[in-house]
């Protein structure tokens, strides 16, 4: 099984990069292929607003524990400018730019569990996972 996935994100190119990575990784583990999309699916918009909002940043791919059972996490962390209001990013259709304010509501839908830490002038940490098939 690979280890942790780290992609650096500064462009388009890393964030189909980011992408590919949680396909693999979600592929690897038994995801169906629903959810594999889903997966890659939101690594896109957290790495998307990355770029939109912050420049540059990280974003980590591997497997842990969370609530003691064993998740595909994904953790994605800027120094930019922070969300004023995380509250008020979550609902639908709120967007600070020209999107259309579905990046973090989006990927909270598409994966079973999404945090975000942020403050003004402080950056932003956003860790999502989605549990780990049973085998059956």
């Amino acid at each position: 099984m690979a280890t942790d996935f780290v992609v650096d994100i500064s462009d388009s190119t890393d964030i189909v990069t980011a992408r590919q990575a949680g396909h693999e990784l979600a592929r690897q583990l038994g995801f169906s292929l629903t959810d594999v999309t889903m997966i890659a699916t939101a690594i896109s918009e957290i790495a998307l607003n990355i770029t939109s909002y912050a420049g540059h940043g990280e974003i980590r791919i591997g497997v842990q524990l969370r609530d003691g059972r064993q998740a595909l996490v994904v953790y994605a962390e800027d120094d930019g400018p922070g969300i004023a209001d995380v509250e008020r990013a979550m609902e639908d259709g709120y967007s600070t730019g020209r999107g259309l304010g579905l990046g973090l509501p989006g990927a909270r839908r598409l994966m079973d569990r999404l945090q975000i830490e942020s403050r003004p002038g402080r950056g932003t940490v956003i860790e999502m996972w989605k549990w780990v098939p049973d085998d059956g």
